[in-house]
């Protein structure tokens, strides 16, 4: 399996425990850093929704958190069949 394929299985794991009960649009995101690691990340809706959290933010918290600061990709995945921009893509 190539790297992007690794990272699109990972962004796929990660959709699987989004919490979206709201928009039921379940996303999950997966950054690779310059090191190599992989960071998951799956949306987390709020009943008010400025307080929801996007995968990609998720994702590029843990990776800060876990001290990187590189990153050379990140893959997006709804469980839609149009092409979704991340989040802070769309919200401009």
């Amino acid at each position: 399996m190539g790297e992007n394929e690794t990272l699109i299985l990972a962004a796929r794991q990660a959709r699987e425990n989004a919490h979206a009960p709201y928009s039921n649009f379940r996303v999950g995101a997966a950054l690779r850093a310059t090191s190599g690691r992989i960071f998951g990340g799956c949306i987390v809706e709020n009943a008010t929704y400025g307080l929801t959290v996007c995968a990609e933010r998720i994702a590029i918290f843990k990776a800060i958190s876990e001290g990187e600061r590189g990153f050379d990709a990140i893959s997006v995945v709804t469980d839609t069949d149009t092409l979704t921009p991340p989040a802070a893509l769309a919200a401009n």
